[in-house]
């Protein structure tokens, strides 16, 4: 009986062995892939300019990473991702472009879409020559099997486009509403609700805002004709960063009642709000 016992312990051994074996032979590891290679059309200075701002500035074209796996598959769906920043910043910079492409192995820029990221992105001074980088991020997924590309260098010089918004036509900017502490139009305190004029579209203020309250922008201090808002429904922005328009919507300020600086760019049609 002992005999017996024994015999089918070591025979339920063997099938418990044989099934892990088969069963690590059935699973399917990511075995890696190449880094993709990036070109450019451009040889070194992208042509910009607003006569020719619907002519191609450059196409890139990057070689599939050829991710494998060990059942040999390698028709994995990728995505990529292209990323411009200026030299010098090793992409880490915050203002960085960065367009998600699909499956895709080139991308053409039309002058005035390159144009626009240099300007309102990496928001660089038109006018004068620029040195960017390019390079291609390649993923599964999410954030899985990431490889980068070489660096592509290239020289670009934007020219200067109208402003996103049109600035205050005063050329003065206020802030009004409860997060500045009352919607009294004229506003209550002007020496303190008035923004500082740092270019022609370009105002900033730093003031204490009470935390969750709303505010607008206005160009002309007593009146309500025009006014600066969201782009979306009331309080829906935003609270740091985000785009604004003329006859927008309120603002909702930060939850945290303290001093902030806004500044607000009619260039790029966005505004910030930093704790100070």
């Amino acid at each position: 009986m002992k005999k017996i016992s024994t015999l089918m312990l070591l025979s339920t051994l063997l099938m418990t062995a044989f099934w892990s074996c088969e069963k690590d032979e059935n699973r399917i590891y990511f075995e890696g892939g190449t880094a993709p290679v990036l070109t450019s059309s451009a040889a070194t200075t992208v042509p910009l300019a607003f006569a020719t701002k619907d002519n191609q500035a450059t196409k890139i074209s990057w070689t599939n990473p050829n991710y494998a796996f060990t059942t040999g598959v390698r028709s994995q769906d990728v995505s990529y991702e292209i990323q411009i920043d200026t030299t010098g910043s090793n992409f880490t910079n915050p203002k960085k472009k960065s367009l998600s492409i699909s499956k895709d192995l080139s991308y053409t820029f039309v002058q005035a879409e390159l144009n626009d990221y240099l300007l309102n992105t990496l928001e660089l001074n038109p006018g004068m020559q620029h040195n960017v980088e390019i390079r291609i991020k390649s993923l599964l997924g999410k954030d899985a099997g990431i490889l980068y590309s070489n660096v592509v260098k290239l020289k670009a010089t934007p020219y200067a486009i109208p402003p996103k918004v049109d600035p205050p036509a005063t050329g003065e900017l206020f802030i009004v509403g409860s997060a500045a502490g009352s919607w009294d139009n004229p506003v209550a305190n002007a020496g303190k609700q008035t923004f500082k004029k740092l270019a022609p579209t370009k105002f900033e203020l730093t003031l204490p805002l009470v935390g969750g309250g709303s505010y607008l922008l206005l160009p002309k201090n007593g009146s309500w004709d025009v006014k600066y808002g969201g782009t979306g429904a009331n309080n829906t922005n935003n609270v740091n960063s985000d785009d604004f328009k003329n006859g927008g919507g309120d603002l909702l300020a930060p939850a945290g009642s303290g001093t902030y600086k806004i500044t607000v760019d009619f260039q790029t049609g966005k505004y910030s709000v930093v704790l100070q």
